[in-house]
């Protein structure tokens, strides 16, 4: 049972997004927040799997409150997944800067909100597509910030950075896979050592990572 956070500040889109996920045999909301301060707080009480996070909420914003939420180094990672009517550079990028797993638009369709509850329960990232894009067009107007550790980019095989490249580039596990003309297993492998190597949590901060340590390139790859 995947348990859910909702924090938003508006009463009627958390009622809405609740009745989506509560119709779902495996999916629990287990509480609810109007803005930042009080998703911190319910989200140290409760541990939910997942918080689904408005970016813009009074006393403190979505991203404030991530950057407070998410810690590297637990062994029981809260992951926050990004909901916002807005798709401006800064918010996609700062989010991610700030430990978020994924980053979805309010005006998604609701089979598209559970299936991203539990692709980033499941300690994957997500992006709707055309975040990806705009996330790839902001790092590449930044110089690269050399973030990465010298050692755990040099412990990446060949194999390890062209997968890398290619996730960078949006495609999925399964195009990956015929891409490079291995299985999609082959292609988890490579994606779970590349995780491990970088001491990331999952393949969005992995791509964050990628771009500003200059590994990887915009239309390079």
């Amino acid at each position: 049972m995947v348990k859910v956070l909702i924090a938003d500040d508006q009463a009627l889109v958390r009622t809405g997004f609740r009745m989506i996920l509560d119709a779902e045999d495996d999916v629990e909301v287990t509480g609810e927040a109007a803005d930042g301060l009080e998703a911190i707080a319910a989200a140290r009480s409760e541990r939910p799997d997942v918080i689904l996070m408005d970016v813009r909420m009074p006393n403190m914003n979505g991203i404030e409150a991530t950057r407070r939420l998410v810690d590297k180094d637990d062994v029981d990672p809260i992951r926050v997944l990004i909901l916002t009517t807005f798709d401006l550079d800064e918010y996609v990028y700062d989010a991610l800067r700030a430990g978020a797993s994924g980053f979805l638009l309010k005006d998604a369709p609701p089979e598209n909100l559970v299936q991203a509850v539990r692709v980033v329960a499941r300690g994957e990232g997500l992006l709707a597509p055309s975040i990806t894009k705009r996330l790839i067009e902001e790092i590449a107007q930044r110089p690269p910030q050399h973030t990465a550790p010298p050692e755990a980019l040099r412990s990446l095989t060949q194999r390890e950075l062209e997968v890398l490249q290619l996730v960078a580039r949006g495609l999925s596990n399964q195009e990956i896979a015929k891409e490079l003309f291995v299985s999609e297993t082959t292609v988890k492998t490579h994606v779970g050592r590349v995780l491990m190597k970088l001491g990331v949590r999952d393949w969005v901060q992995a791509v964050v990572l990628a771009y500003e340590s200059g590994i990887v390139r915009p239309g390079v790859g």
